[in-house]
């Protein structure tokens, strides 16, 4: 009973001790049951307009893009700025398609499977498809049969590995595009709606005619701001705070760095260009007498020795006069040259032949049923070796075999170019770079300069005192891919978003150059600060309070010529001024001088007037209505249309910038 009374005494305690202990348990179980909810949230690249981008979904939808790139080009070897290419591309498809997604689903818009059918391989085919050599035929027009065979193709496969690849890669293309037609009409049927609403009334239509038909002379004369000394005038920081609050909305951005950086070239040194120089020395004499020439210039050389043929077009031009000489043959060499930063030597293979340098081929169908294909025309250099020998060395019509990864192929000679003067060139050639250890000298020298100069203002201090060049760099985000022109320097971008600012960073390898970079800025803020923009800001008070003293320097002036002789400035006239103008005689945009112009009627001087670039003040002459034309509704209805042409798309970059779009990209990037 004790016990239980002891119980009673301290059940408030142990409830709230057992409801601990259960919410301890509950949140531990939903934790670790849950955790695959948490990571999938991480791995979501973005999310627009309540869509989430997966990491997934945005890999692949990077890998279609490539297939796309490299069947565009007929390349695989992208750089790194077509990289970034191709990540923006995705990531503004994904924003665009999403975001016209959420709007068509608002007004009941959307696209019908007939629809896309229609754009894709109907009578109406979109231009996008329209522009893409892969569906064209021979003459080079779009082929809706060409289209359709792809398709069936497509969906039928193969048993062949080789040829159910080929299939594979035309899917991801034609999936591709045939999303691309869908965003692309999506945004064409969003912005023909607006057009259909932006149409000019009769009203609009006798405003805009008759705005154009009355007009009034004038004379005038300027006050530029910049004849008034910025001592005349006081500008407080009210004025610019005010200012500041006025154009706020400006002046909205995205979280951004501020960095600067300096540059250690890595460049090679004398005792590299003494290495490269001594080992074409060593190699000189077994190069002109080696049988096995191949196996001396593939193991030494930057220049592969393949057999090719050299035309005088392709043959590097410091060999063009030694190859082509008069009485050239096998077995002649050059001494060591050196040009570009390599050292080099050649030896003729083989002299005094000559070969075709072009060739137009057809590709023979495999199977039956199946049509041959017309490749076009072919130089030597745009054919694999395998290809280009026996299609260069035969003839009109004949007809030969070579291995295609697990199959092979049958080409016909349709046509073939004039022999021209050929040779076989072995060259070897080796280019000075900066070894191993000019590498480690350039690094520790960067790495040095990051110790002795730790913050911002000494990074700098010690820069300039070495001469070295201060790069400075704004507005770097979160997803931007590069710092200028360094190559390989998003590490430096994430360095920036992760450091304190005036820190100085590590040293970065940047393609042919070590970066060390100080973090200068850091804005966070929805709004660019009032520091930065004052500079802009005080220019405009000072110039409104410019304006103000000339008005009061005018104070009472009852003529044009009283106001010019106050200003210092000549009297000028400007003939028929219209509120459809955009300019003011020779003074340049001042729409609010025009208005006052035309609004205060004839034979009428003005009260000073600010303006863009001075304070105005005008006398009107006599008003006017131009002579000729008579008032057509439908035609002025339709200038104006034209006038709004501009405004749909406008909407839609609108409508993109006003989405509700989380861009995570930088955590993946």
């Amino acid at each position: 009973m004790a016990s239980l009374q002891r119980i009673r005494n301290h059940g408030a305690l142990l409830i709230a001790i057992v409801g601990l202990a259960m919410l301890a348990f509950i949140l531990g179980d939903f934790l670790n049951s849950g955790s695959s909810f948490f990571n999938r949230s991480r791995e979501n690249v973005g999310v627009v307009e309540g869509q989430k981008i997966h990491y997934t979904e945005y890999e692949a939808a990077k890998d279609q893009l490539t297939e796309v790139y490299k069947i565009e080009s007929g390349r695989t070897d992208f750089d790194e700025d077509a990289y970034s290419q191709i990540r923006n591309q995705v990531w503004n498809m994904f924003v665009m398609d999403y975001t016209l997604r959420a709007q068509a689903e608002k007004i009941g818009m959307d696209i019908t499977p007939d629809e896309l059918t229609e754009l894709c391989i109907g009578e109406n085919v979109h231009q996008l498809l329209r522009g893409r050599r892969a569906f064209m035929d021979e003459n080079g027009q779009y082929s809706r049969e060409t289209v359709k065979g792809l398709i069936a193709a497509i969906q039928e496969g193969s048993d062949d590995a080789a040829q159910n690849a080929n299939l594979q890669q035309a899917k991801t293309y034609w999936l591709y595009w045939e999303k691309a037609v869908r965003i692309s009409y999506m945004q064409e049927k969003y912005t023909a709606l607006f057009q259909h609403l932006l149409k000019a009334n009769s009203l609009d239509a006798e405003y805009a005619f008759n705005g154009r038909q009355h007009g009034v002379s004038a004379d005038y004369v300027m006050q530029p701001y910049f004849s008034v000394a910025d001592s005349l005038v006081k500008v407080s920081e009210g004025d610019i705070k005010k200012l500041y609050k006025q154009h706020k909305e400006q002046y909205k951005q995205t979280p951004n760095r501020a960095i600067k950086y300096i540059a250690f070239d890595i460049v090679p040194s004398e005792d590299d260009f003494k290495a490269a120089e001594e080992l074409l020395v060593r190699l000189q004499d077994e190069f002109k007498t080696t049988e096995d020439v191949s196996l001396v210039v593939n193991t030494n050389s930057d220049i592969m020795y393949d057999g090719r043929d050299y035309s005088e077009e392709t043959v590097p031009a410091q060999f063009k006069e030694f190859a082509f000489a008069k009485g050239a043959k096998a077995g002649d060499c050059t001494d060591i040259l050196f040009e570009d930063n390599t050292y080099a030597m050649a030896r003729i293979m083989q002299a005094g032949y000559s070969l075709p340098d072009s060739v137009e081929l057809k590709a023979i169908a495999a199977e039956e049923g199946q049509e041959d294909q017309e490749l076009g025309w072919f130089k030597a250099a745009d054919l694999p070796k395998n290809i280009a020998e026996p299609a260069l060395a035969g003839k009109r019509g004949e007809k030969f075999t070579v291995a295609m990864g697990m199959g092979e192929q049958t080409y016909e000679i349709m046509e073939i170019g004039k022999p021209t003067p050929k040779v076989k060139l072995a060259i070897l050639a080796r280019e000075v770079t900066p070894s191993s250890k000019t590498y480690s000298i350039i690094y520790n020298s960067a790495k040095q300069f990051v110790v002795n100069n730790n913050n911002a203002e000494a990074l700098e201090a010690a820069a300039q005192e070495a001469g070295m060049t201060v790069v400075p760099q704004y507005n770097l985000t979160a997803t931007t891919d590069k710092v200028g022109q360094l190559k390989a320097s998003r590490p430096i971008v994430r360095w920036a978003f992760e450091a304190k600012e005036g820190a100085v960073s590590d040293v970065f390898e940047c393609g042919q150059q070590f970066v060390v970079a100080a973090l200068t800025e850091v804005n966070d803020g929805e709004y660019r600060p009032l520091n930065a923009v004052r500079a802009e800001l005080t220019y405009e008070a000072t110039n409104n309070a410019k304006a103000e003293y000339i008005k009061k320097e005018l104070k009472g002036v009852e003529s044009l010529e009283k106001a010019a002789e106050i200003m210092g400035q000549q009297i000028q006239h400007v003939e028929h001024v219209t509120l459809n103008d955009s300019r003011f005689g020779n003074a340049g945009m001042e729409p609010a001088v025009i208005g006052a112009a035309v609004a205060q009627g004839e034979n009428v001087l003005s009260e000073p007037i600010q303006g863009n670039m001075g304070v105005f003040v005008v006398k009107t002459g006599v008003s006017y209505k131009q002579e000729g034309g008579s008032f057509d509704a439908e035609s002025e209805k339709a200038q104006l249309a034209s006038r709004f042409a501009y405004l749909p798309y406008q909407a839609i970059q609108l409508m993109e910038d006003k989405a509700e779009v989380t861009d995570n990209r930088a955590n993946f990037q």
